[in-house]
């Protein structure tokens, strides 16, 4: 990079104040291109107080600064990458008080979506007027098909991968035929002259255990105190993903000192959402105990408990309850909170003690889960993902 260029990234990191410092420097001033003046308004509007100051004070009424942002917002979009534009919002909610004005129709529709804002119109939502319900449902969605385009695939093949796959049967189906097996198995008898295996057995995999009684029941107990909407917007969007696949029952259960089961509302990501209430206390063996009136088959039972483990209730009647579930042959696995774009945020000591039951606590990239969720459905020892650094 040039020297001139290098100059010019460093005046827009200071600032319009450093450009008399520059402009003494030997070689003469630092000239901005028409792109970055243009990117230097723009960040000084929220970085120096400048256009925007803070928005609503003295009484200011918020009418005439909606189409200012909107136009501040189309020119962010246009000129810094996405993971930039993302940042520069955030910064903006907080220094500019634009907190205000997300659920304005006209800015919400320029807004790139973003799981912390997602976040922050969770915990504001009984504050949205009639006139944003819309626009704010469509926003959120976004946030939904972006997640959804990131795991479903995955969650998916995992499921598949995983269930009624451990067993064979000696009743033939097309429908059923385990290509993978019989390839592998067969791979021995290739015929060279005929470019092709024959196989001296076919496998089929077992559809018995398609029954009800035979389906796996997985569970996401999902806290909803204040620190945990990145984590409940993911809980919700692989909740519904699981609950739209035949072969495993799910539920999804949401706690703060109250436990409210929702998994009626499995059908729709976005109703799903707004059924959740952010920012109560956390009582979370209270709602073990509702979770545990859905263990019919503990061997094919999994719980997911996706919490930051700050236990406002009794901690060793959770612990103890833990324990019982684990040893009836549960699988628990606790997925603890995550927060400003995947970093982890929990109650160290109590982790450290679910821990030591044998209870994994992945602190892990959402990203993970389906192959987590994999070798649980499987049954294989999670302590693998514990030594890739997954887990605590």
């Amino acid at each position: 990079m040039e020297l001139r260029d290098r100059m010019a990234r460093w005046r827009l990191i200071l600032g319009q104040e450093s450009q008399g410092g520059f402009d003494n420097m030997s070689g003469g001033p630092v000239e901005l291109s028409p792109e970055q003046w243009m990117m230097d308004q723009a960040l000084a509007a929220i970085y120096n107080n400048g256009e925007f100051g803070r928005f609503g004070a003295g009484g200011a009424g918020h009418g005439p600064s909606v189409p200012r942002v909107t136009r501040w917002l189309g020119d962010v979009r246009t000129l810094f990458d996405k993971d930039l534009v993302k940042i520069i919002q955030s910064d903006a909610m907080e220094r500019c008080g634009l907190k205000q004005l997300i659920f304005e129709p006209e800015l919400l529709e320029d807004l790139e979506p973003d799981r912390n804002l997602a976040a922050t119109i969770l915990l504001l939502k009984d504050q949205i007027p009639k006139r944003s319900k819309d626009s704010v449902r469509e926003f959120m969605k976004k946030i939904v098909e972006e997640i959804n385009k990131l795991l479903e695939s995955d969650i998916r093949r995992a499921v598949t991968a995983a269930v009624n796959r451990r067993q064979h049967s000696p009743i033939p189906s097309a429908s059923a035929l385990d290509f993978q097996t019989t390839i592998r198995r067969g791979i021995k008898n290739y015929r060279p002259e005929l470019k092709k295996i024959i196989p001296e057995h076919y496998y089929f995999f077992d559809r018995t255990s398609t029954t009800a009684a035979n389906k796996y029941t997985i569970i996401l107990d999902v806290d909803q105190s204040g620190s945990m909407g990145e984590s409940v917007i993911y809980s919700s969007v692989i909740s519904c993903i699981l609950a739209s696949m035949a072969s495993v029952k799910t539920r999804i259960v949401a706690f703060d000192t109250e436990v409210v089961d929702l998994t009626e509302k499995c059908d729709d990501p976005v109703d799903l959402l707004f059924g959740f209430q952010l920012g109560g206390g956390t009582d979370i063996n209270k709602s073990v105990a509702y979770c545990s009136q859905f263990v019919e088959n503990p061997k094919r039972t999994i719980l997911f408990l996706v919490s930051d483990l700050f236990e406002g209730g009794n901690r060793a009647a959770l612990l103890r309850r833990l324990s019982q579930l684990k040893e009836s042959g549960v699988t628990i696995v606790s997925l603890l909170a995550i927060a400003d774009g995947g970093k982890p945020y929990y109650d160290g000591q109590m982790a450290g003690k679910i821990a030591g039951m044998g209870i994994p606590c992945f602190a892990c990239d959402p990203q993970k889960l389906p192959a987590l969720l994999e070798r649980a459905l499987k049954g294989q020892d999670l302590s693998v993902i514990d030594r890739e650094g997954q887990s605590l």
